[in-house]
C-alpha cells in the first residue's frame, strides 16, 4: 500500500498537523488531496481536544498548485461536478486558528490553501504566486478574492495578471505572510506558535477569528457591533472568569474552552 496523500498528525496536546504528502508531484492538489484536506479539517473542527491546526507540506513544496494532468482534459460540466468550491469551504469554515507552515513552492492552489490559514509562517526559500493565467485559466480557490484582501488591489493584480512568482521576502513585504524564518525552522516555529495559541482561551481565539473574517466584509459600524456582541458573550464563559481570576491572583490560567 502507498502512503496516504494527506497525513493527520498530532504532535502536541491540542495541536494537529494536516500534511500534504505527494512529494513526487510537488504536493500537487489532485481531487483526492482536496477531499482528504476537507475531511481532516472538518473532523478537527469538531474535535474538542484540538485548539489549533497547522497546514503543512514537505521540504521542497507546500503545494505547487493544482494537478494539471487531472484537469487538462476536463470540460465545464466535469469541473462543475467536481464542485471544488465545496471542498475549499470545508477548510475556510474551520472555526479554529489555523497556521500554514510553508516551505518551497506555494503556487496556484497551494498559495490559495495557505491564504485559507490565519497565520502563514514561510521559510526563507518559499515561493508564492498565482500563475494560472499562464495556462489559460484563472485562480479557482479564492485567489482573486483573498489575495486583494491580503495585499491590496494593485499588488494582487500584478501577481494575478502576470503570473509572477515571488520570494518569501517579497511576500512578507507586501503582507502576504506573517513572518519568514529559516527553512529548517518553519515547522518548529509553527508548532511553537500553535502550542502557544492552544494554551490561551479557545473560545476567545474562535471569536477573534470569526470577528476578523466576518467583519472584513461588513461596514465598519456593523463590524464594531459584531465585536461588541462577541465580547459581551465572552463574559458568559468559564474561561473569562478563570482568566481574570488568574490575572488578579498572579498565576497561570487553566483555560478549558467553556
Amino acid at each position: 500500500m502507498t502512503d496516504p496523500v494527506v497525513l493527520l498528525e498530532r504532535p502536541a496536546q491540542h495541536v494537529a498537523i494536516v500534511r500534504i504528502n505527494r512529494p513526487d508531484a510537488r504536493n500537487a492538489l489532485n481531487m483526492e488531496v482536496r477531499r482528504l484536506l476537507g475531511a481532516h479539517v472538518s473532523e478537527l473542527a469538531l474535535d474538542p481536544s484540538i485548539r489549533c491546526v497547522i497546514l503543512a507540506g514537505g521540504e521542497k513544496a507546500f503545494a505547487a498548485g493544482a494537478d494539471i494532468r487531472e484537469m487538462a482534459d476536463a470540460d465545464s460540466m466535469e469541473m462543475m461536478r467536481r464542485n471544488s468550491l465545496r471542498l475549499w469551504q470545508q477548510i475556510s469554515a474551520c472555526p479554529k486558528p489555523m497556521i500554514a507552515a510553508v516551505r518551497g513552492f506555494a503556487l496556484g492552489g497551494g498559495c490559495e490553501l495557505a491564504m485559507h490559514a490565519d497565520i502563514i509562517v514561510a521559510g526563507d526559500s518559499a515561493k508564492f504566486g498565482q500563475p494560472e493565467i499562464r495556462i489559460g485559466i484563472i485562480p479557482g480557490g479564492g485567489g482573486t478574492q483573498r489575495l486583494p484582501r491580503a495585499v491590496g488591489k494593485f499588488k494582487a493584480m500584478k501577481l494575478l495578471l502576470t503570473g509572477d512568482i515571488i520570494s518569501a521576502q517579497e511576500a512578507d513585504a507586501m503582507g502576504l505572510v506573517s513572518e519568514v524564518v529559516p527553512d529548517a525552522d518553519v515547522e518548529s516555529r509553527a508548532l511553537a506558535m500553535a502550542q502557544h495559541i492552544a494554551q490561551l482561551a479557545p473560545i476567545s481565539a474562535q471569536q477573534i477569528k470569526e470577528c476578523v473574517l466576518a467583519g472584513q466584509d461588513m461596514a465598519l459600524p456593523s463590524a464594531l457591533m459584531l465585536e461588541a456582541k462577541a465580547i459581551q458573550l465572552s463574559f458568559a464563559s468559564f474561561d473569562q472568569k478563570e482568566g481574570m481570576a488568574a490575572f488578579l491572583e498572579k498565576r497561570k490560567p487553566g483555560f478549558e474552552g467553556r
